[in-house]
């Protein structure tokens, strides 16, 4: 891990070095609950191994890198310090690297290498990292961000994406792992308020969770993908849909996030969303609802509620979620 950290370091150092605009924002969250199924308070929102949510500060930084044409690539690197609740003082602290890649603009596209999206279902557009309520690629199928390369380009009628990674999420590790995934969309959002995906996903996956490898041996991926994103007035639906192999197990997986927004400027919004999944070992569905407020440009208070049918389980949550530019 401190590897990675020494080598996002020196490329953050050398595109400094470049010509360009940069951004960097303060990031910082408080989590903490109460989990019936434990009968006690919680500092996390799905797993005390998970990546999000936990108590956690970091940066967000953005460098533009410029030559003599204009702008030429994209450099992101997001790292945090987030708590482990079950550790001891001296192991109480994880270094995260979140996001950690180079955008480049080609003739062709933009192409991007180190800690993205997989181009794969909604999460691969959709960045609800920061969020209470989680895709299908954070609660467990798929990968929210993973360690590879990728490529994208957009067109009038939507967008076509494609990617290569290590199929391990946060950690780093070779061990004859990858994932390969490609989605095509249809519809501009920015535009038509709606966007319709298509995905594929093929490769030999580890089963992680945050940092922690479960299972040292890789494990067959043959999965497709259905996604839909519909913007009305101030309504917001998020479909997503996984179907085939996962983890060598065959596995179904639905989630329809349904957000209204309570006012014009989206100060206050309530989400609801049902997940259904279905796997060789597990048939089960979660019920959540959330409602968050901006409170001001730079902090949000969400406050959410989920069940689990299979375990009885009944989950409040409060975040407190700041970022802000320096």
């Amino acid at each position: 891990m401190s590897r990675v950290l020494i080598a996002c370091a020196a490329v953050l150092f050398a595109a400094g070095t470049a010509r360009g605009d940069h951004l960097l924002y303060l990031e910082s969250q408080a989590v903490a609950g109460y989990d019936s199924g434990s009968r006690e308070a919680i500092f996390y929102s799905q797993n005390p191994d998970a990546e999000m949510q936990r108590p956690s500060i970091g940066i967000d930084y953005l460098q533009r890198i410029s030559g003599e044409t204009g702008d030429v690539a994209t450099l992101a690197l997001q790292l945090r310090l987030a708590g482990k609740a079950e550790e001891p003082i001296s192991r109480a602290l994880e270094h995260q690297v979140y996001n950690a890649y180079v955008k480049a603009k080609t003739p062709l596209g933009y192409a991007w290498v180190g800690h993205n999206r997989p181009a794969f279902g909604l999460s691969s557009y959709f960045d609800s990292h920061g969020l209470l309520l989680r895709t299908l690629a954070i609660q467990g199928f798929g990968y929210d961000r993973d360690w590879g390369a990728g490529f994208y380009r957009d067109f009038t009628w939507g967008d076509v994406s494609a990617s290569v990674t290590t199929g391990t999420g946060m950690p780093v590790r070779l061990s004859g792992n990858y994932m390969a995934a490609a989605r095509a969309s249809f519809g501009v959002q920015s535009q038509e308020s709606f966007n319709l995906g298509f995905s594929v996903g093929y490769g030999a996956t580890l089963d992680t969770m945050g940092y922690r490898v479960r299972e040292p041996d890789p494990r067959r991926m043959r999965l497709i993908g259905v996604d839909l994103t519909v913007l009305l007035d101030n309504l917001e639906h998020r479909f997503d849909l996984y179907s085939g192999t996962w983890l060598g197990q065959k596995t179904f997986a639905a989630s329809y996030r349904l957000g209204l927004n309570l006012d014009q400027e989206g100060r206050l919004k309530l989400e609801a969303q049902p997940t259904y999944w279905r796997t060789a070992e597990e048939n089960d569905f979660e019920a959540a609802v959330c409602v968050s407020s901006l409170v001001t440009s730079n902090l949000t208070i969400r406050l959410a509620y989920t069940y689990t049918h299979d375990w009885a389980d009944h989950r409040l949550l409060l975040q407190l979620y700041y970022y802000r530019p320096t």
